[in-house]
């Protein structure tokens, strides 16, 4: 398997802090705002996220994470009650769904069931540290850090130091069988 890095540290530290300032913009005012990181990397993303919004504005903006694995559509897991919370009130409030990688929309669709089954959002933002293309639905991220095309043997991957030891985007290909 190749390996190849795309990001690292001090450039992910920029992303970061413009997803921030995008978020405070789009989603205004901070106060309305609620921060929803989709398991697992997305809400080491939204913690960092949060307090850049709030180093920028003097206010922490609501934030938790969410568990959208019960309700994918391609994992074949049924919808567990108990597993499927908000922990903060996201009723009135424009939400903004934070993942790490955005692919096939398969994830983001989840998200936006589970919320909207549980909450009455004002609005829902989509953003990604990383968006790469290859959409098996028609959704997509309003608040983006990078993009990449990269081919269907080929996964990005976000490395993050809070679960990883380092920050770092690596795009990693399959060998062919017989190469």
């Amino acid at each position: 398997m190749e390996t190849q890095v795309l990001l690292q540290d001090q450039e992910m530290e920029r992303i970061i802090h413009r997803l921030a300032h995008e978020m405070i913009e789009k989603a205004a005012p901070v106060e309305d705002m609620a921060l929803l990181g989709i398991r697992s990397r997305g809400v080491y993303l939204v913690q960092r996220i949060a307090k850049k919004i709030e180093s920028a504005t003097g206010v922490l903006p609501r934030f938790s994470q969410i568990d959208v694995t019960p309700y994918r559509d391609d994992v074949g897991s049924k919808v567990d009650p108990d597993r499927t919370h908000l922990s903060i009130t996201v009723d009135d409030k424009t939400v903004v769904l934070v993942d790490d990688v955005i692919n096939t929309g398969r994830t983001v669709r989840a998200a936006l069931e589970l919320v909207t089954r549980l909450a009455k959002p004002r609005r829902v933002l989509v953003a990604a540290l990383v968006d790469r293309g290859s959409r098996e639905l028609p959704i997509r991220a309003e608040i983006v850090g990078k993009n990449f095309q990269v081919g269907d043997s080929e996964r990005i991957n976000v490395l993050l130091k809070e679960c990883d030891g380092v920050d770092r985007v690596i795009v990693t290909t399959r060998q062919r069988e017989g190469s």
